[in-house]
């Protein structure tokens, strides 16, 4: 079972890849830059190469990096979208150095444009972004659907998929409580929501999950985590998740209310459930 958390990268590349192996972790995930404020932090080479041959002694493999929250590839403000594109085109550039990583992406928030406006204008970006050569598979996330939020339903996620010319380059990471949130019921009908998934986007489009419970009841679209078996969709439901055979060889990510003590009691309770 390939299951991690996400962790700090303020101490850098090899620090994670210890910290991750510490807690008994087997991917991690972390931020290409402050999630907040759009700063990037210079990647050492050395510290790259320390933290993959690293892999190799601990078994860890597909980490994921995640873009900061502030991107907003769709915003109405020309000048934002323009940062979205420059911060994704960096980073995907960076990430070039790392072998098997992901790209996690939120798509964006259309702010009173209307969902066909957002969809043109995320796909827009990814156009000029992705690049044939690349090695880097860049992953949409499942949204809650809050205000303007895109992603909120497969359909949108299908949708800017349909209008990006590099398509082979994206995937999505299902997050357990955006779903849920959104209004998918992953508790009672697991099957036919990931039965919805295939006809909408295909499973073979699905390359991670999020594991987060969440604060609220399904349909809510407020995304709010929360620690596993401690909210509205509850132990039993994430005993399925890692379990199904369309799911159990995916990487898993821990985004839930955490310290590193949590996480690690976290994935154990996780890999116990592992049938």
């Amino acid at each position: 079972m390939r299951i991690g958390c996400h962790l700090s990268s303020s101490k850098g590349f090899l620090a994670m890849a210890k910290t991750a192996e510490s807690i008994g972790a087997t991917t991690f995930q972390f931020f290409t830059r402050n999630p907040r404020g759009g700063a990037a932090r210079e990647w050492m080479t050395s510290d790259v190469e320390a933290m993959l041959e690293y892999f190799e002694k601990a078994g860890i493999r597909k980490p994921l990096a995640h873009a900061p929250y502030v991107l907003n590839p769709c915003a109405k403000d020309q000048g934002l979208r323009q940062f979205a594109r420059q911060t994704m085109a960096e980073d995907l550039a960076k990430l070039e150095q790392i072998p098997d990583v992901m790209y996690n992406l939120h798509p964006g928030s259309h702010v009173g444009q209307g969902t066909e406006a957002g969809i043109r204008l995320i796909a827009d970006a990814l156009n000029q972004v992705l690049g044939k050569e690349q090695h880097t598979v860049v992953l949409l996330e499942t949204m809650a659907g809050k205000g303007s939020e895109m992603g909120r339903s497969f359909g949108e996620l299908a949708a800017i998929l349909s209008q990006v010319e590099c398509a082979d380059h994206l995937g999505i990471c299902l997050d357990t409580c955006h779903v849920w949130d959104a209004g998918y019921d992953i508790v009672e009908n697991l099957e036919g929501v990931l039965e919805e998934f295939d006809k909408v986007l295909g499973l073979g489009r699905l390359k991670a999950i999020h594991l987060n419970d969440s604060m609220n009841g399904r349909g809510s679209h407020k995304d709010r985590h929360e620690k596993i078996g401690k909210g509205q969709i509850g132990e039993a439901a994430f005993e399925r998740i890692v379990n199904h055979p369309a799911l159990r060889d995916l990487p898993f990510y821990l985004e839930t209310p955490n310290e590193l003590e949590g996480y690690g009691a976290e994935i154990a309770l996780l890999k116990g459930k592992r049938r």
